[in-house]
């Protein structure tokens, strides 16, 4: 990812998938499934903030000196570290997201469920389903159908809603039987 940044690229490339099994042990290794290792592009916001924080991250690694000590493996470092280089602790990731949510005055959202939101966003902008699978990596549509079927409903009356307007119906009054919208299930 980081090389990505730096080449100021619109995607990032995941090859690593990290776990914390114990707060003082982190493990940086690869991808569950080969299909988890892939190019995303990212918004240009994103893109612009993840250049942002690496010339942060710079000016850290400058002032920390021969005390910087990237994750052994990754000499270019990791996008979230300490202040010397090393991995963050996921907890320590969710108290600083949590303090962005509540300074941005957003609902509380931990790191994983980002990933949720991202895909809620893409859904609620009409994006269709099997881009949100590969975008998030999931490994068939099914997954991705069945994990944001609450969201589905959502987006279903959007596009009945926009059927509407193509089909030039008027707003229904409210002594119509069944109420705005409403049919039997077929």
């Amino acid at each position: 990812m980081r090389d990505c940044v730096a080449a100021r690229a619109s995607s990032a490339t995941d090859d690593r998938h990290g776990h914390a099994p114990a707060a003082s042990q982190h493990r940086v290794g690869t991808p569950k499934t080969a299909r988890s290792l892939r190019t995303v592009p990212l918004p240009r916001r994103c893109v612009a903030a993840l250049i942002a924080h690496q010339a942060q991250q710079e000016q850290e690694r400058k002032v920390a000196g021969t005390k910087w000590q990237p994750v052994p493996g990754h000499p270019n470092g990791l996008v979230f570290t300490t202040a010397t280089g090393r991995a963050t602790d996921p907890r320590s990731l969710n108290r600083m997201l949590t303090i962005l949510c509540r300074n941005a005055k957003v609902r509380r959202v931990r790191v994983h469920g980002l990933r949720h939101t991202c895909a809620s966003l893409l859904l609620a902008q009409g994006v269709d389903a099997r881009t949100i699978m590969e975008t998030l990596g999931h490994s068939t549509i099914t997954m991705t159908l069945d994990t944001y079927a609450h969201v589905m409903q959502t987006t279903l009356t959007a596009a009945a809603d926009r059927m509407d307007d193509a089909l030039g119906v008027d707003e229904p009054t409210e002594d119509e039987e069944g109420g705005p919208g409403c049919a039997p299930a077929a």
